[in-house]
């Protein structure tokens, strides 16, 4: 990921809330683990990890709904009052500075994928990974595999 002046767009299935990221993200998890699958309802969920101040609102209001999470410290999952549709969550780790957008809910053409597949100690068995694709069975240490350009930012928002 390199440079920040790309933007996306996005929003919720019936467009009452649309939303810019303002630059690439951060890093992105593939999340393997059996909340994501229940919360998504499906198999994983993609999520581009990004500043909040990176995402501007275009339109609409996302409701925050509180959330249990597997930590015990809970997450606010950010949902369209209307469609339901989740389009983003801030985790009681890194608060409200940096949202776990929904990659889903981008536009199409977005060309995001993955950076990583975490918790893959739970994917479903029939879920084949790409050869090659950075992988763990639970978590990792950012400083070993987000590029520097992300660490920087990541470091900006402690100050």
């Amino acid at each position: 990921m390199t440079g920040n002046t790309e933007s996306f767009e996005g929003g919720c299935t019936c467009r009452q809330v649309r939303y810019r990221m303002t630059s690439r993200p951060l890093f992105v998890h593939c999340c393997h683990c059996t909340w994501c699958q229940r919360e998504t309802g499906a198999s994983f969920a993609l999520n581009a990890m990004i500043e909040a101040d990176r995402v501007e609102l275009l339109a609409g209001e996302p409701e925050a709904v509180d959330t249990p999470s597997a930590s015990g410290k809970g997450q606010k999952i950010s949902r369209c009052p209307t469609c339901r549709v989740a389009l983003w969550s801030n985790y009681a780790g890194a608060g409200n500075a940096v949202r776990f957008l929904r990659v889903g809910t981008l536009d199409a053409g977005h060309g995001i994928g993955p950076d990583i597949h975490i918790f893959t100690s739970t994917k479903q068995p029939w879920v084949a990974l790409p050869e090659g694709a950075p992988a763990v069975q639970e978590f990792y240490q950012a400083s070993k595999m987000w590029p520097k350009e992300s660490l920087e930012r990541r470091a900006a928002l402690r100050k």
